[in-house]
């Protein structure tokens, strides 16, 4: 009996995912890695920007998140325990795909974020989740030695 594999249902991203490093290319190598049912989007390691539902979202803090608001661009948000969560993540704005200098500098903006971000020290960036401290397991007790 032969088993039939059906294959993948094409991914509606997989266009604009491969689009993205010549979007950017004026600010350099954006590379694009599955994860999450979306795409990381990175550049020297770092991650500025991710794909998710055929929209392009750039990494904000507060020092630029102003400008992503002042046009109106939502940030990317997902369902947890049956509400939404919004994230540091806002949608790039469509300029991107026609202006190449917009595009870099739009990623700029994005790259200082993570820059900033990386550059905190550890103590003041919240964690990812917040998990109960892992439980230690019991320590087996050896028997006494005899004394000899």
């Amino acid at each position: 009996m032969t088993r039939s594999v059906l294959p993948r249902p094409p991914d509606p991203a997989r266009g604009l995912v491969d689009e993205l490093p010549e979007v950017f290319e004026r600010f350099g190598r954006v590379q694009a890695r599955r994860m999450f049912g979306g795409h990381g989007l990175f550049h020297e390691g770092h991650m500025l920007g991710l794909v998710a539902g055929g929209r392009v979202y750039l990494k904000t803090d507060a020092e630029n998140r102003a400008q992503f608001q002042a046009k109106g661009l939502p940030p990317f948000a997902y369902a947890r325990r049956g509400e939404m969560t919004a994230t540091s993540y806002y949608e790039a704005p469509a300029e991107i795909f026609e202006d190449r200098e917009e595009a870099a500098r739009w990623a700029t903006l994005a790259g200082g974020a993570v820059l900033r971000k990386a550059s905190e020290p550890a103590s003041k960036r919240k964690p990812a989740t917040a998990k109960p401290p892992a439980r230690k397991a019991a320590a087996k007790k050896k028997p006494p030695s005899a004394p000899r």
